[in-house]
């Protein structure tokens, strides 16, 4: 993969910073988009493919990009499919510092150094070609604009920054309450982006640590039905009636 083109991961990231306080927006949510942006990536660099809500290495390849390869190899050693929101809900320590640093070598951003109440010492990212970040919401904008359906790169962009919360960011207030509602509706222009966008949403949603039940039949208790109810989950001890409790203590 040539370095010329930005990643999503790093369009991404640059939709998110601001440019007045050089903070990023939605910084907890960005996290899970960031790591959905590379398997977005992934697939459109003919890497990973879906497969149901799971994702599936089709060629281990190395694409060149280091932050994308350890992503793809990790995928690689699972071996078997692993499902989109398992993966995006996964431990994904320092994923927004690389990519920041990796925009500061670039030359894309420089760091700005400074201090929190005078005493913790804090570090913004301040733009230095804004042209970039003006393309990039441009192609967003065109798209929400001109309701022609998106290529799958920005298809996947407006999906992402939709799961992560920057509508508000980008069309702040009332007056853009239409193009936020827009640029939701751009979700279905891409399978793979949708499929991780609404992974992204489930994470946050806390739908990660639930697995999905299929329905029961009429007539029929869903699957760990009256008997899940009164056993205590694996490892947390069941608590005492609160008669049980009452008689323990008379005696």
């Amino acid at each position: 993969m040539g370095r010329s083109r930005r990643t999503l991961p790093e369009e991404l990231l640059l939709l998110a910073l601001d440019p007045t306080t050089g903070t990023t927006a939605q910084p907890q949510s960005l996290d899970l988009g960031l790591a959905g942006a590379q398997l977005v990536e992934l697939a459109l660099a003919g890497r990973i493919a879906p497969d149901g809500d799971r994702i599936a290495v089709v060629v281990p390849r190395p694409t060149g990009d280091p932050t994308l390869d350890c992503a793809l190899e990790l995928l690689r050693r699972r071996g078997a499919p692993v499902r989109a929101v398992n993966w995006i809900g996964g431990p994904r320590l320092g994923l927004r510092q690389t990519y920041l640093s990796h925009l500061e070598r670039c030359g894309m951003v420089h760091a700005v150094a400074g201090q929190m109440c005078g005493v913790l010492p804090t570090t913004r990212y301040q733009a230095t070609d804004t042209e970039i970040s003006r393309e990039i919401r441009a192609r967003l904008d065109s798209a929400i604009r001109t309701g022609v359906p998106p290529d799958p790169r920005t298809a996947a962009l407006a999906a992402l920054a939709h799961a992560v919360g920057l509508g508000k960011h980008l069309y702040p207030g009332n007056e853009g309450r239409s193009s936020r509602s827009r640029l939701r509706d751009l979700i279905r222009h891409d399978p793979m982006g949708g499929l991780v966008a609404h992974a992204v949403m489930d994470v946050q949603n806390g739908v990660a640590a639930q697995p999905r039940r299929s329905p029961a039949p009429p007539g029929r208790p869903a699957a760990g039905g009256t008997r899940a109810a009164a056993e205590p989950a694996r490892g947390v001890p069941m608590q005492p009636r609160r008669g049980t409790m009452a008689r323990a203590a008379a005696h």
